[in-house]
């Protein structure tokens, strides 16, 4: 039952991840300076051959940093996503090795196309 529960919890986060993604990362491009690992993350964090355990790590944080409003509101200039950088470092610091050159290639593609 606390599996299904986990699970249903990761599909959540997952669903507003899709939803609101892109819109804030164009918003963030300019004051996350690792952009290219946070994007990277996404598509590791879609990726169905990622662990569970690391899929909910990392949709957990960018569900945070999707979020309009956190600890400190994204729309304050020069420390909206001051706080979203803190989580979304330590969620990369805890998942690096999941991070595969087809994710990062991904991300790099994404990059130039949409930012």
């Amino acid at each position: 039952m606390a599996n299904d529960d986990h699970q249903d919890g990761i599909f959540e986060h997952e669903k507003e991840v899709r939803q609101k993604f892109w819109a804030t990362a164009k918003r963030a491009a300019r004051q996350v300076p690792f952009m290219e690992d946070v994007v990277a993350s996404y598509y590791c964090a879609l990726d169905h051959r990622t662990p569970l355990r690391v899929k909910g790590t990392l949709l957990a944080a960018l569900a945070y940093f999707v979020m309009p409003v956190d600890a400190i509101p994204d729309f304050i200039l020069g420390f909206g996503f001051t706080d979203d950088i803190a989580v979304l470092s330590a969620a990369l610091a805890a998942i690096r090795t999941h991070l595969t050159p087809a994710h990062r290639a991904a991300a790099r593609r994404s990059l130039a196309q949409n930012l």
